[in-house]
Parts: structure tokens; sequence; C-alpha cells
């Protein structure tokens, strides 16, 4: 989504893009969405190898002016490749060892590996990242701090306000949200839940979204007890999600490390306080004390606390509901495009970031 708002606004400002990105079952090869024009190859799990000659062949016939590649975790190595085309590299954050509570030790070496190398490939490359934690990252890698330039994640403030929202649920509604992987660390916000659910017997859980950890997570809430009081809803559509998002009190993100927390925006722009990891991106998209509260990663203790106080006491989540909406409001989708594109055109020109 990040990606594509930036693509989808320089296609507004005239420039004309090409998207080439790998291919989903149904997906149509060639597709135009929003002006840009999307080329689909090969499977993700091999994405890395099968699109950059693809991209050889579009830069040696196309006459690019700019090329931006999406370092999402696995990068494609395009310095190696991109002649004399200018580039621009966005990244949303980088594993680094998070990626060994995610997968098994082969595959979490090679990404970690695949990672390594950034320093070394792209020592001479203008970089756009979403958040002061994704650019201390790649300074701390060895990347030169003068051509990184941080331009924030956008909000789609239409479709997460409500002209008639639903009341806040009469009992306290606690909610996760998030793509259930093991590096997410949900399990920290259950065992968070148990600890509220023991001071605040009518609370309620619900966790949101799906992913390969669901079963053992189903399971570690049997083994806790709380199989009647937290609900695994899944994936939902997004009118039903940001109803329930107006309907709870506290959201919990126990995420060892995310490059901005975009969910973290939408929820307050529900007026929903957020309590979470005091860990990279989370803690630039959480403001401490004002839309809600950062506790150590991994102490569920401190998460349950934060969160019960926010249960207990009416006025003080009310300050930090109105203190969300007016943070979520200072991030919008054309900020974002508008300054990205400055850079892209800054950087084709011949500049730096």
């Amino acid at each position: 989504m990040h990606l594509h708002h930036i693509l989808k606004g320089a296609v507004q400002a005239g420039h004309k893009v090409d998207l080439i990105c790998s291919a989903y079952k149904g997906a149509a090869q060639q597709d135009s969405i929003d002006g840009v024009r999307i080329h689909r190859h090969g499977h993700w799990a091999v994405a890395n190898f099968l699109l950059p000659p693809v991209v050889k062949k579009f830069l040696k016939t196309g006459h690019y002016d700019l090329l931006v590649e999406d370092i999402n975790k696995i990068p494609f190595y395009t310095p190696l490749y991109k002649g004399d085309t200018p580039l621009v590299a966005i990244v949303p954050h980088l594993f680094g060892t998070t990626v060994y509570r995610e997968t098994n030790p082969l595959t979490a070496t090679y990404v970690y590996g695949a990672e390594s190398l950034i320093p070394r490939i792209y020592g001479n490359v203008d970089f756009e990242v979403i958040s002061p934690s994704t650019a201390d990252d790649l300074v701390s890698r060895g990347m030169d701090a003068d051509r990184i330039q941080t331009i924030f994640c956008g909000m789609d403030h239409q479709r997460f306000t409500l002209a008639d929202p639903p009341p806040r649920s009469e009992t306290p509604l606690v909610v996760t949200w998030s793509r259930l992987r093991k590096y997410k660390s949900i399990d920290i916000a259950l065992r968070a839940f148990a600890r509220i659910h023991k001071e605040l017997p009518e609370a309620r859980m619900l966790v949101m979204g799906r992913g390969p950890d669901e079963d053992r997570l189903r399971k570690m809430t049997t083994s806790l007890g709380l199989d009647e009081v937290v609900e695994f809803r899944g994936f939902m559509p997004w009118e039903e999600l940001v109803r329930t998002l107006h309907r709870s009190h506290v959201f919990l993100n126990p995420s060892p490390k995310e490059g901005w927390g975009l969910t973290v925006i939408e929820a307050n722009q529900c007026g929903l306080p957020v309590v979470a990891s005091d860990r990279p991106g989370l803690k630039d998209s959480v403001r401490h004390g004002e839309t809600g509260s950062l506790v150590p990663y991994g102490d569920e203790e401190a998460f349950a606390r934060e969160a019960l106080v926010l249960l207990r006491d009416q006025e003080l989540w009310q300050q930090r509901s109105d203190a969300a909406r007016r943070w979520a409001g200072t991030f919008s989708w054309e900020r974002c495009a508008s300054e990205s594109i400055s850079l892209f055109e800054k950087v084709a020109r011949g500049g730096s970031a």
C-alpha cells in the first residue's frame, strides 16, 4: 500500500511508471491500477532470483530516468546491474536478527546474510525510509546518513473515519491486529491479556488478522484458559475492521520491530490508544504518555499494567483517545507521495537525498 500510493502519486504528477513484481494465482501478468503499469513474474518466494533479469531487460529497452527498488527484507541488489540509471532504494525496515524469531535457522541465516550485503553493494545509493528507526538501522550498518531521507507513511483518513461510529463496547475490549507470524509476538499480547482478564473478568480480547502462527496462538489461548474471552477474527473486510476498532478501548502491539507502525496510526484515527513495545518503528509511531504507552519488549506485566490504567481511568482514556486522533490527523498519503516524488526527481537529475 505504501509503495502503491507513491507510484500512483508519480502517475498523477505526470510520470510514467512500470512496476515489476511477483505474480500470484489468478492475477494477470500485465495489469494497470491507478495508471501504474504492472508486470508480474514468478512466485514471491524466489522473486529475488527471477525479477532481476526482467528489470535488466526493462532498463535496456525502456530508457528510464529512475529505478526505484523496494527493499522489503530481501534486496534485489540492483546496483550491480542498473547501469547508469539513477537509483532510489525504499526501505520499510530490515529484519536483522529478528528473522531468527520467525523461521528455521537455515532460512533465517539466508535472509540475514542477504541483508548483511546491503552496505557493501548499496554504498553510493540514496535511500527513502519510513521512520527514524529505520534510518538509524541503516546508519548502524554503515550507510551514509546524508543519503538517507525519512518520509513518513500516510493515512487513509476517509477509510478510518466514520460519520456515525458505533459506541465503544460496554465491557472492556482489547484488540491486537497484525499478520499472525511468530516474529510479531502476539503471544505476548495473549499473556498480557490473561493478566488483564484476571483483574477485569468482564474484559474481552479480539485477535484480528491471519497467518501461519494462528494454530500455535490458538493452542496458547486454550492453555491460558482464555477460549471463552478471546476471539480470533481472522481476515476482516475494511468496513468491519474499522467499526471494530471504533468499538475497542485499547490496541496492544507487542512486535519487537516495525518499520513504522501503520496499524498504530490507523488505530489512532479510530480514537484508539495503543500500548506497544518500546522498539524500532513503534517508538516513532506511538507518542509515549500522549497517544499511548511504550513498554519494554516482552514485558507482559507492563503491557497489562498500562492497559489496565487506561481501562480503569475514563478521563485519561479520553485524553489519549483525543490525542491519538490529532496525531493521526498529521499524516497523509498525498504528503508522503509528494515528498517521495521530490526525492525521486532530485536523484534523477543527479542530486542526492
